[in-house]
C-alpha cells in the first residue's frame, strides 16, 4: 500500500484542528500534575481502590457512575455524528490529535511533502540516516512521556517520576509506560491512517447514525464540473469549465489520501483540510470560495440555503438525542449531588454464634467503612432490631479522610429473649456531628 505525504495546509479549520489539539494534550499531559490538597486532583489508585476526581473520592462500589458516563460519552458521540459527522475523528480523536504531532514533527526535521517523497525515495546518505534517527529519536521521546503521563493517572506521577529516574518502577509500571508508549509510536508514527480505515469500527457503522440531513465534508459537483486547468487570468465563464481546476491539492492534503470530489467514502475523517486548500486555490483563482464545505446531501441537491440547510439539521431526531443526552446529564449529577460520601458494607463472621458467660448469644460481624469525604470522621455504631441488643468493639471508631477501614463489633442479645433462628437487624453508623448517616441490613443467628 503506498505511503501517503499529507501536505501543509493553512485556514480556518486547520486551526480548529490545531486548537483541538492543544486543548486535549494540555489536559492530558497537565492533569496529573494537579495538586488538590495534599495528593493527586485525578487520580485512579487501582491498588488502593479509590478514585480521586478533585473534590471526588469514588470506590469500586460507585461503578454506577461510571457506567452513567459511558453511556452519556456514547450518546453524545451519536449526536456528535447525526448532526455533523465525524467531528470527534478530525479534530479530537487520539489517533488524529498524535498523528497531527507526528506529522508536525516529521515536517520540521524532513520537509514538507515534496521534500519527504524525494528523501525516501533516494539512496541512503548521511542527510537521511541523520533526519530519519533524529526524528525517531524525537517521536520515541514523545511517545515515552506520553506512556509515563498514562500510567501517572493510575501511580502517584510525582513518585512515579522519582522511581522513573532511579530506576526503581515495578514490573506493570514498566510494562503499560512501554506498551501505551510504543502503542502511541506506533499507531502515529507508521500506521495513521491505517488505523482509520481498517482498524476503527467507528468508521464502519458510522453510516448508520448518518443520514441525507447530516452535515459532512462535501464537493459541489454541479458548481465544480467538468473541472479543469486554466489560467487564473481567463474568467471562469470563458472557460467553458467548472470551478474545479483539478489541482488535486485536496488529494494531497488528505490525511487518508481519498479523492473527496468521489462523494462520501467512510475513510472521511471530517477534518476539512480539503475544505481549507480548496478556498485557498479559489480566492488565487478569483473564484466564490466553498467549492468543498461543510454541508448536507439534501442542500446540495436542492440548492438550499444556510438557513433552511440549518432548520432541517436540527431535526427530530437530533432534539430527541439532544433531550435523551441532557436528561441523563442532569440525572447524573443530580445523583452525585446527593451521593452519600460514607459507605458501609456489613459482613457476618463465618464462625456459629456462640453463648456468652453472661447467657447471651453473641454474633461477629466486621464492618467496612469507606470514608469519600477530605476530613477524618469519627464514628457512631448502633444496632436495632432485637430486643435487649447490645454492641461492642475494642476498635478505635475512627476513619481517616479519603480511607477505609474495617471495624470488628460484636453484638450479643439475651437469650431467653428471642427464637432460634434468622433475625433481620440493622447497623446505623453515622459520623460525630451527624451530619453521615447510613443504614446497613443484616441478619443476627440464634443457634436452636
Amino acid at each position: 500500500m503506498p505511503k501517503i505525504y499529507p501536505r501543509t495546509v493553512h485556514g480556518l479549520f486547520a486551526r480548529w484542528r490545531w486548537m483541538g489539539v492543544l486543548i486535549t494534550q494540555l489536559v492530558f499531559y497537565g492533569l496529573p500534575w494537579l495538586a488538590w490538597g495534599q495528593r493527586q486532583a485525578v487520580l485512579f489508585d487501582l491498588e488502593a481502590k479509590r478514585f480521586y476526581i478533585f473534590g471526588l473520592v469514588l470506590y469500586p462500589q460507585d461503578f454506577i457512575y461510571l457506567t452513567g458516563l459511558l453511556v452519556v460519552s456514547a450518546l453524545s458521540l451519536f449526536l456528535f455524528t447525526a448532526v455533523a459527522g465525524r467531528l470527534w475523528c478530525g479534530y479530537a480523536c487520539p489517533q488524529t490529535v498524535y498523528s497531527e504531532l507526528f506529522m508536525w514533527i516529521e515536517r520540521k526535521v524532513e520537509g514538507d511533502r515534496s521534500a519527504r517523497m524525494r528523501l525516501d525515495a533516494g539512496n541512503l546518505s548521511l542527510e537521511k540516516l541523520v533526519k530519519k534517527t533524529y526524528k525517531h529519536i524525537i517521536w520515541l521521546g514523545l511517545s515515552i512521556w506520553t506512556g509515563f503521563t498514562f500510567v501517572g493517572y493510575f501511580t502517584p506521577i510525582h513518585d512515579l517520576g522519582m522511581a522513573f529516574f532511579q530506576t526503581r518502577m515495578g514490573s506493570w509500571e514498566v510494562f503499560w509506560v512501554f506498551f501505551y508508549g510504543f502503542a502511541t509510536y506506533g499507531n502515529a508514527g507508521f500506521m495513521r491512517e491505517q488505523v482509520c480505515k481498517y482498524m476503527c469500527p467507528y468508521a464502519r457503522f458510522q453510516s448508520a447514525m448518518f443520514d441525507r440531513d447530516t452535515l459532512i465534508v462535501t464537493y459541489d459537483d454541479k458548481r465544480g464540473e467538468p473541472r479543469g486547468s486554466r489560467s487564473r487570468h481567463v474568467a471562469l465563464s470563458d472557460t467553458g469549465l467548472g470551478a474545479c481546476v483539478d489541482c488535486d491539492l485536496c488529494v494531497h492534503v488528505c490525511p487518508t489520501g481519498i479523492d473527496i470530489r468521489q462523494g462520501l467514502q467512510y475513510e472521511c475523517i471530517g477534518c476539512a483540510a480539503c475544505v481549507d486548500v480548496c478556498d485557498g486555490v479559489m480566492e488565487k483563482m478569483g473564484y466564490d470560495k466553498g467549492l468543498i464545505r461543510y454541508a448536507t446531501q439534501n442542500a446540495m441537491q436542492n440548492g438550499w440555503t444556510a438557513p433552511v440547510m440549518w432548520r432541517r439539521i436540527f431535526r427530530p431526531r437530533v432534539l430527541i438525542y439532544t433531550g435523551v443526552l441532557w436528561t441523563l446529564i442532569l440525572l447524573l449529577a443530580f445523583s452525585l449531588f446527593l451521593r452519600m460520601p460514607m459507605k458501609v458494607d456489613v459482613i457476618r463472621d463465618r464462625g456459629l454464634p456462640r453463648m456468652t458467660q453472661q447467657g447471651e448469644v453473641e454474633n461477629v460481624y466486621r464492618l467496612q467503612v469507606m470514608n469519600a469525604t477530605e476530613e477524618a470522621q469519627g464514628l457512631h455504631i448502633q444496632v436495632r432490631g432485637l430486643d435487649g441488643m447490645d454492641i461492642h468493639t475494642n476498635d478505635e471508631m475512627r476513619v481517616d479522610a479519603a480511607q477505609s477501614r474495617w471495624i470488628p463489633v460484636r453484638v450479643a442479645v439475651p437469650v431467653e429473649m428471642q427464637s432460634p433462628g434468622s433475625h433481620p437487624i440493622w447497623f446505623d453508623v453515622s459520623n460525630d456531628d451527624g451530619s453521615l448517616h447510613v443504614t446497613e441490613k443484616a441478619v443476627f443467628l440464634v443457634p436452636r
